[in-house]
This record gives C-alpha cells, sequence and structure tokens, in this order.
C-alpha cells in the first residue's frame, strides 16, 4: 500500500511506459487503487508517514532516524529534523545556564548562613566568659551545701564531702588522729577542736571539728573573704577611701585606734591592717563598709558555715563571736579553690594572710620551706590559728586548732605547736598518703562528739 502511495504521489509530466507483460498487474494495480480505503485506514497511513519524535535517535549524517521500522517519506516532502535540532539546542543549553547560576546563588546563600552561625556562637561564648569573669559570686548559690562533683583528687571516688567546698573527704587519718588525740590528753585542762585535711587526697582528721568555739580574731578571716568578694561585685574599690569616726574605734590589738578620729585610709588598707596586725578598729569599719553584722552573717550561711556568727563588735572579749574548726577550714577549701573570689582576689587576699605578723602558733610547727598563709585568734578563753600550708613536697593541707583554755593559760599555744608538728613531719613523708594510713576507717565510724574532756571552768 505505501508503495502504491508513493506512485500516486508522484507526478510526472509523461505517462510511463508499461510493457505487455506488466499489462495484468498494472489493471491490477488500479482496480486495486481505485478502490478507497477506510478512513481509519486512512488516518493510520498517515500516522505512519508523520516525521519520527524529536527524542529518537538521529543518524550524524542525515539527520534521518534509525528507529527499526524506518518510514520513507513522500518526494518532496522536507524533513525539518535539523530545524528541530536547532530548535532544542539552545533551549535545552539555556535551562541548564539558568539551572547553574541557581545553584550557584544557592550555594553562596548558604555559605553565608553558616558563617552568620558561627560567627554568632563565636561572639555567644565570647561574651557568657567575660560575664561569668566579671560577675564570679553568680557561682555562689544560697544552701550551697549539696554534694558537687570534683575534678581535682581530693573529688574522686565516693567520700563524705564537706558543707560547702568541692573538696571531698575520703577516709580520717587514723594514725595522725591518735597521735593528736595523746597530745590533748597530756594537757587536761584544754579542750582542743581540731581539723585538717589534704587537698589531694581528700584524707582528713576531725576532733571536736563541728563544736562551736569564740572564735575572737579568727572572725575576720571570713570578714576578709566577704570583703574581696564585694571588690569582685564591683561594690567597693580597693582604693576607694574609708573614714574612721568615733564609733568603730576599738581597743586591744592594732594601730589604727590612736589615728585621729576622720583620718581617713584606702579600703585595701583598712583590709590589709585587720588581717596582718589583727586591728580591732579595722575590723569594724569593714563591717560596717560591708552592710553590718546581719548581712555579714547571712552571707556565711550561704557560704554553708553553720557555726560562724558576728554577734558584737571587737574587740569581744567576752567571745559572743563564734566558728568551728569545721566552719574554717570548709571556708579556707572554697577559697582555695577559686569556688568565692576571683583568681586575682584570691591571690590578693593569701598574700595578706601570708604576711600575718604573729607566727608562733601554726607557723612555729613547721619546717623551714614550707609556707602558711593563716589568721590568729587569741582572748582569754580562747586561742587559735587557722591557715593554708604550703609542703616542700608540692602538697597542700588546711589546718585548724582551736583550743579553749583557762584564762590566758600559755598551754594553748604550745599545744598548737605541738600539733602543727605532728602534722606536718606525718604529711610531708614522701610516701604516697595512704601508706601513712594506719586501718581505714570511716568519718562517722569513729565518733569524736563522744570524747570527754575535763571541765575547765571556763566560759567559751
Amino acid at each position: 500500500m505505501v508503495k502504491e502511495i508513493e506512485k500516486k504521489s508522484r507526478i510526472s509530466p509523461q505517462k510511463p511506459m508499461i510493457s505487455p507483460k506488466s499489462q495484468k498487474s498494472t489493471e491490477l494495480t488500479r482496480r486495486l487503487g481505485s478502490r478507497q480505503p477506510r478512513r481509519p485506514e486512512i488516518k493510520r497511513q498517515q500516522e505512519r508517514l508523520k516525521l519520527p519524535p524529536v527524542q529518537e535517535r538521529l543518524s550524524p549524517k542525515t539527520g534521518v532516524s534509525r528507529s527499526s521500522n524506518p518510514v520513507v517519506p513522500p518526494t518532496g516532502v522536507r524533513p525539518q529534523v535539523t530545524e528541530i535540532q536547532q530548535n532544542n539546542t539552545p533551549k535545552s543549553t539555556g535551562t541548564r545556564t539558568r539551572r547553574a547560576t541557581s545553584n550557584s546563588a544557592m550555594t553562596k546563600s548558604l555559605l553565608y548562613a553558616a558563617r552568620l552561625l558561627i560567627l554568632g556562637v563565636g561572639i555567644g561564648a565570647i561574651a557568657g566568659t567575660l560575664l561569668s569573669v566579671l560577675d564570679p559570686t553568680s557561682r555562689i548559690s544560697a544552701g550551697a551545701s549539696t554534694t558537687n562533683t570534683s575534678d581535682s583528687p581530693a573529688g574522686r571516688g565516693t567520700g563524705v564531702a564537706m558543707n560547702a567546698s568541692n573538696a571531698y573527704l575520703t577516709q580520717e587519718n587514723v594514725s595522725l588522729k591518735t597521735a593528736l588525740l595523746s597530745l590533748a590528753t597530756k594537757q587536761p585542762t584544754l579542750m582542743p577542736g581540731v581539723f585538717m585535711v589534704d587537698l589531694d587526697s581528700g584524707v582528713y582528721v576531725d576532733i571536736n571539728g563541728s563544736t562551736t568555739f569564740s572564735a575572737a580574731s579568727m572572725i575576720k578571716f571570713p570578714i576578709l573573704v566577704a570583703f574581696f568578694q564585694d571588690v569582685d561585685a564591683g561594690k567597693i574599690r580597693l582604693d576607694e577611701m574609708l573614714s574612721m569616726d568615733q564609733s568603730v574605734v576599738a581597743t586591744g590589738s592594732g594601730e589604727m585606734q590612736y589615728k585621729p578620729v576622720g583620718s581617713q585610709f584606702t579600703a585595701l588598707e583598712v583590709a590589709s591592717k585587720m588581717s596582718i596586725i589583727s586591728d580591732n578598729t579595722a575590723t569594724n569599719m569593714l563591717i560596717n563598709r560591708l552592710g553590718g553584722a546581719a548581712a555579714l552573717n547571712q552571707r556565711f550561711r550561704t557560704w554553708g558555715l553553720t557555726a560562724t556568727e558576728i554577734r558584737n563588735s571587737l574587740p569581744d572579749l567576752e567571745g559572743t563571736n563564734s566558728s568551728s574548726p569545721r566552719d574554717l577550714a570548709n571556708l579556707m577549701t572554697l577559697v582555695s579553690q577559686g569556688n568565692l573570689l576571683s583568681l586575682r582576689s584570691r591571690d590578693r587576699l593569701m598574700d595578706i594572710m601570708r604576711r600575718t605578723v604573729r607566727d608562733n602558733l601554726l607557723p612555729s610547727g613547721l619546717g623551714e620551706e614550707a609556707s602558711i598563709a593563716h589568721k590568729t585568734g587569741d582572748i582569754g578563753s580562747m586561742l587559735g590559728d587557722v591557715g593554708l600550708v604550703d609542703m616542700p613536697n608540692g602538697k597542700r593541707y588546711i589546718a585548724v586548732v582551736m583550743v579553749k583554755r583557762p584564762n590566758n593559760d600559755p598551754k594553748a599555744a604550745q599545744l598548737i605547736t605541738a600539733i602543727s608538728r605532728t602534722a606536718y613531719q606525718q604529711w610531708n613523708q614522701p610516701q604516697t598518703p595512704t601508706s601513712s594510713l594506719g586501718s581505714t576507717v570511716p568519718k562517722n565510724t569513729v565518733s569524736t562528739s563522744s570524747m570527754q574532756y575535763p571541765s575547765t571552768g571556763t566560759t567559751p
């Protein structure tokens, strides 16, 4: 049928010559051609004569489709494949170009957003660090008696946590405790309270450590801590001038009482005199400047101190101001670990306490190469000393000794020196802290509160 249609579509000016042999076939062809095909057949023939779709593979030389059943178009019909290819090529290229441009713009936007995010995180981290440095007091929480985890050696393992500090008490040094109790029994008129702790191992000694004693001038240690805490908070400046009025002038230790009323001193000078020479007038000036006794007592409680309280201004010869060996050891631990003060203020405080003039109590029991930052207290009924000891072997320990005594009994000073010497000699040994222990006894197994001391008839 295709051949007949092709023959019909050809227009020849001359009638083709037909041989006699093919006359019959020609007649048959005419008869068949005279018959009109059905319309569906014509439609199918027209569809078959259509050009192949653009997506079919084209011959690189002729541009004709290389399909399995090629259809030869009628003569005179020129396929438009080349035109279709030319029209499609720029469209395809333009689409790819637009897509590439869109992808490039999206990539740049994502990179820009990522850079902004990184910059924001960096600025936030820097701001948080600056805020924590500028306001170290925010690290203190009320009722800080909860147990915290510490990365220091003293905080490893399980143990009894000191009230407000990050130092953990691991086990009691029974051999040292026995030696100290032996010293105490030789002085039956004295009642010592002792609390010592090795900051590296958490090994401790507790003899009446939670008993409340008259604080005397040892109350100046927590006042000094509160002063530097307010310096860190920006509430007071080191160079701020403080005036001495008549209400703060106190007798007893110190030299400021001999200055004219109205004399002015820098805040740092007042704090230094309070600790170094135990000036009572300077102490009263700082108590007023820091908000009064009630405000300071409230702050002491936030540090976890339960027995420390100011009830009267200095010199407090009656011994109403109070504290305990454990309270003062806890406070020294907090300060040494930087939990209450900035490092700068902690270093200033330690420097002041290392210059304490009186050195016949804890310092007199130490070796020549050791150093101590400490504060003493002395009234008729109590003698004591609290200090942080640095030994030549690199270890540090805290020692607090408070002794109730008959009025101004000099044996109290001898006992404190003997206790200090015994502890230093044992903890300064080259072996590890555990090798110096006797049997390992948990704190709550040895009851220090059950120890009985002879009654001295004195009021603490």
